[in-house]
């Protein structure tokens, strides 16, 4: 029998409240928001180190008053250098942390490994919080804890995907996914409002209210998640295996030859060999696998360089010849997030309509490079004209971002060279997603160092990125417009 996510029984909220195994769709939805609950308080405890750059870096502009001291190691010359450092020493170990995380959670309780890494997340948050009430000003305390802060959150995402897999079948996707994935966005806007608005009480206070939530989450989640249908009894739905959402495993009993979607399925037999595991070497030779790769490292890039560095930017930038105070920096940044949300639930919908996620994700990049070029220019002009900028911008910017997940899953279901091999699917999957994670860690690393030099150069990077990650999809795109003209074509010529 194969290795798979499964559960391990019943939480404990059913033990005390028999009441709550009521139909299938009520536990469907349960599953849903705590889900979404979950990755959201991940990316809620991701925020901090962003909102609080201003208060523990160095001021770059002397007119800003009143004059921060900031926080040793971080307020010297080389303050937005170490600043990055911090950053890259959190996302390169949530990049190698991801190899490895889906694979291990084949073999433990998912539910459990899923509380193990919030309840992790949330600890070394606060930990890193104490270094404010501890007076704490060595780099390496700071720097080991974000390395494995960044192992721990790297157990969020195979987890959560991989238990919606688990209830959502073929039906579940498009716009109910892009709704599901704003969890990301809707954690960061949380995330920023929360350390903002306690930012003035002492930096400390930033990392423990948002550790605290992911631990209160990480409660919710022992008590209440429901891994598998299975379970409670139920049936997944179809039996399917589908590639939804990067790792999402579903069973499946056997489809048509001729039923192709646009998220495509893979069928598993126990007798069948399909089950041996593929070299890392030969899961890169793959048709599709580098191309999505390479996109998603740029992708990732971007948007984790805004994730990080946006706040801080805000600070030190005169909008209306006003410069804005920490707290207000924080919370004004929590525009770009809200423009993603709608971003990545308009990117799904429209992707959806013309059957081509690719062609649609170059569309959104291609239009983000004028944005941002204006967001850099005319975005001190005035506020109204910064917020409107930069929700247009997260717009634009994250909206590819879900449907850049979902069409690697789509691409590589639909290959008959691993088709019916789950472990190659999880392999490839790991590589993609590890490799777009070495791209988020490389953003804010680069922006820390090229800041010093002036914002136009950071801007200037993020628009060069954006461009290669569209460029690597122009063939998958090309290969849309093909497919959407045989099909007007066919239909053409099937009519009167």
């Amino acid at each position: 029998m194969q290795s798979k996510m499964v559960g391990g029984g019943l939480p404990p909220a059913f033990s005390l409240f028999p009441s709550l195994n009521k139909t299938f769709t009520f536990h469907q939805i349960i599953v849903l928001i705590i889900t979404f609950v979950a990755y959201a308080s991940f990316h809620a405890s991701r925020k901090p180190p962003s909102i609080v750059k201003s208060v523990l870096g160095p001021s770059l502009n002397e007119s800003i008053s009143p004059i921060e001291n900031g926080w040793a190691p971080f307020n010297g010359t080389k303050g937005t250098q170490r600043l990055g450092e911090l950053d890259l020493a959190f996302l390169s170990s949530y990049a190698l942390g991801m190899y490895f995380a889906g694979h291990l959670g084949d073999r433990i309780d998912l539910r459990l490994f899923l509380v193990f890494g919030m309840m992790g997340s949330g600890i070394l948050t606060v930990v890193f919080g104490l270094g404010y009430w501890m007076n704490v000003h060595l780099l390496g305390f700071y720097m080991t804890v974000q390395i494995a802060c960044g192992l721990f959150q790297s157990i969020g995402w195979p987890c959560v995907v991989s238990v919606v897999g688990n209830w959502c079948g073929k039906e579940k996707r498009g716009l109910i996914m892009g709704v599901w994935n704003s969890h990301t966005s809707v954690g960061n806007i949380v995330g920023s409002v929360i350390a903002s608005s306690v930012l003035d009480s002492g930096w400390g206070w930033s990392f423990a209210l948002p550790g605290g939530l992911v631990i209160v989450s990480g409660l919710v989640v022992f008590m209440c998640l429901v891994v598998s249908p299975h379970d409670l009894g139920f049936e997944e739905p179809g039996k399917e295996i589908e590639m939804s959402l990067a790792e999402t495993v579903v069973e499946e009993d056997k489809e048509d030859d001729d039923d192709v979607g646009l998220l495509e399925t893979v069928n598993l037999d126990d007798d069948d060999d399909s089950l041996s595991a593929i070299g890392f070497l030969e899961a890169w030779k793959l048709p599709g696998v580098a191309p999505f790769a390479f996109c998603l490292f740029f992708s990732k890039l971007v948007a984790y360089t805004f994730l990080y560095w946006l706040p801080y930017y805000l600070r030190h930038q005169a909008v209306a010849g006003v410069y804005i105070s920490h707290k207000t920096a924080g919370i004004l940044s929590t525009v770009f997030d809200i423009g993603g949300v709608f971003g990545g639930i308009s990117a799904g919908f429209i992707s959806d309509k013309i059957k081509a996620r690719a062609l649609t994700s170059i569309a959104f990049l291609s239009l983000s490079i004028p944005v941002l070029i204006m967001y850099r220019i005319y975005g001190s002009v005035s506020m109204f004209i910064n917020i409107g900028l930069m929700f247009i911008s997260g717009l634009l910017v994250n909206g590819p971002y879900a449907l850049i997940t979902t069409a690697v899953a789509a691409d590589l279901g639909t290959q008959d060279s691993i088709k019916g091999n789950g472990r190659a699917l999880a392999t490839v999957t790991a590589i993609i997603d590890g490799t777009g994670s070495v791209g988020a860690a490389l953003g804010p690393l680069l922006a820390g160092y090229i800041s010093s030099r002036g914002w136009n150069s950071v801007f200037f990077m993020l628009i060069v990125s954006i461009f290669f990650a569209g460029l690597f999809l122009v063939r998958l795109a090309k290969a849309e417009i093909k497919e959407m003209s045989s099909s007007g074509e066919l239909i053409a010529s099937s009519g009167p």
